[in-house]
């Protein structure tokens, strides 16, 4: 590991934890060299694919899910470790897919349900994103879903 102070290459790891889930592990580190600490987080390199909307297929990019998540849930009050938790719950029922190959859609998907449990403003600005509302007939639907029971009430609102 090279050390980010001064790129030194020989480190020593002092101390080693696993995460909640059991999906990364966290190492702090001292440089031989500078003697200045650091973390690291090592998590298991998945060789998911991801097959989008027009048929292309790409690598899966946790960070591109990240962005999407965040962006969200921008300007609410949750806390970031709750959302790589959510994250890291994605990605383990995505590995648990019998196939490698997954589209979007499933992503897309798993994302809202997370979302949805995690803050409801927040999955409704990632459906707005995700479903491509047409117009505002549409948006509405996906509120009167969410509210449940008082959809009556709700859409009377509206």
């Amino acid at each position: 590991m090279i050390c980010p102070y001064c790129a030194n290459e020989e480190t020593k790891v002092i101390d080693s934890r696993e995460t909640e889930n059991l999906t990364t592990t966290r190492r702090r580190r001292e440089c031989i060299k500078c003697e200045k600490r650091f973390t690291t987080y090592e998590r298991i390199e998945t060789d998911l694919t991801v097959i989008k909307k027009d048929g292309s297929i790409a690598r899966y990019n946790r960070d591109k899910l990240r962005r999407g998540i965040l962006m969200s849930c921008e300007k609410r009050k949750i806390d970031t470790e709750e959302i790589e938790k959510a994250i890291n719950r994605i990605e383990i029922r995505l590995r648990s897919l019998p196939s490698s190959q997954i589209s979007s859609r499933t992503i897309g998907e798993l994302a809202m349900k997370e979302l949805k449990r995690l803050d409801k403003v927040a999955y409704i600005r990632f459906a707005s994103v995700y479903r491509d509302f047409e117009d505002i007939k549409s948006f509405e639907e996906e509120l009167v879903k969410l509210k449940g029971r008082g959809a009556k009430k709700w859409k009377q609102i509206i």
